[in-house]
């Protein structure tokens, strides 16, 4: 028997439940908030704070590096790469804008590839180095990319015979990019509860009914989920399969002379300074079967990877102990790297399959998704 004001404060139906407080989850609360000033938004988290690919990340802004985008190019063609391409760069100016670079921690010291000597990968580059900035003038203006040929010995690199850089990456403290977000979220008037383990989605009258662990169940009239990796634990027909990514972090480094964030093999290993310490991530190509997991953990064979990167790439002859390890599991599409942002059914929802682009992306797709959820 509750209480009038329990019934009114706590306990009144969610016009809209969001499912997981990532980027786009909670961007997509504060949309849907914007828009409909008067309804109910809640936000329902199963960790005890924002713990998906949003914060266990390695903080770049992922905008992309040449060779990731002529190989979308290659695999998709030029109309889908170039749309991507686009959506990162407005993602990344909405997201400065409406939080401000101090909120992201969001450093504008640019981005790098690096090619080794003898890497067929800079031949493949340079061939269409020009061609790519031609495209991408359009949308980013001239000169996208440059050659840096100071760069290796400027950054300290070892076993680089090339490198090309941007200005319109860097890196973002994503930790403190969530919890501005929390706070603005917050501000809006959206509920954010943690601790909610959502089993399953059922129809409902007027509505979903939001079975959640212990037998609990929440009554929304609508539903966006917007869990990325790990949308297939809750609706399993989906799309989206999850990608692990396994990042490390090194002891403080004396004289450190990286600044900015690099990329290297089709950004599939990257790396960038933090606070004096060499973070770097990435590896999957490695055992693409093996990570495709939702389990958090790492493996021998790439952090022996990453390590060997470390110590005969970025920090060459010098002995630098580990300091951390973690993961964190990002959402890929079977078929390209096209964002899944559909209704589902009648009144749900469904905002997954990032691609590691979440950053850059999540919030343009976090209001492709409030678009969909019907008006009441």
């Amino acid at each position: 028997m509750y209480s009038i004001w329990e019934q009114r404060s706590f306990l009144a139906r969610p016009d809209l439940a969001v499912v997981g407080a990532g980027l786009v989850g909670l961007f997509a609360a504060l949309h849907a908030k914007r828009l409909h000033p008067g309804w109910k938004v809640v936000v329902l988290e199963r960790g005890p704070h924002p713990s998906g690919a949003s914060v266990r990340n390695a903080g770049f802004a992922c905008f992309g590096s040449p060779s990731e985008l002529l190989a979308d190019i290659a695999a998709e063609g030029e109309a889908a790469a170039l749309h991507r391409v686009e959506e990162r760069w407005k993602g990344l100016l909405e997201l400065r804008a409406d939080m401000g670079d101090a909120a992201i921690g969001f450093e504008p010291s640019g981005g790098h590839e690096i090619y080794g000597v003898d890497d067929p990968l800079y031949n493949r580059v340079a061939e269409g180095f020009d061609r790519l900035n031609g495209l991408l003038a359009e949308i980013t203006g001239p000169k996208t990319f440059r050659w840096l040929p100071d760069g290796p010995a400027r950054f300290g690199l070892a076993r680089t015979a090339h490198m090309v850089r941007t200005d319109l990456e860097g890196p973002v403290d994503t930790g403190r990019m969530m919890r501005s977000l929390l706070a603005k979220v917050s501000e809006a008037g959206v509920e954010v509860h943690f601790g909610q383990d959502l089993q399953r989605l059922e129809n409902a009258a007027e509505g979903v009914d939001l079975v959640l662990g212990g037998g609990h169940t929440l009554r929304a009239r609508q539903v966006l989920v917007a869990t990325n990796g790990y949308v297939r634990q809750l609706l399993p027909d989906l799309d989206v399969e999850p990608a692990r990514g396994q990042v490390l972090l090194t002891e403080p480094v004396s004289g450190l002379k990286l600044k900015g964030t690099f990329h290297a093999q089709e950004g599939y290993f990257y790396f960038r300074d933090f606070d004096g310490r060499v973070l770097l991530g990435g590896g999957r190509h490695l055992d693409k079967a093996g990570e495709r997991t939702w389990e958090d953990g790492t493996t021998p064979r790439i952090m022996e990877a990453l390590e060997d990167l470390l110590r005969t790439t970025i920090l060459p002859n010098q002995n630098v102990a580990i300091a951390h390890r973690w993961s964190g599991v990002m959402g890929f599409r079977a078929q390209g790297k096209e964002p899944l942002v559909a209704r589902i059914a009648p009144s749900v929802v469904v905002a997954a399959g990032l691609s590691g682009m979440g950053v850059a992306i999540g919030v343009r797709v976090a209001r492709r998704a409030v678009g969909l959820v019907l008006r009441l």
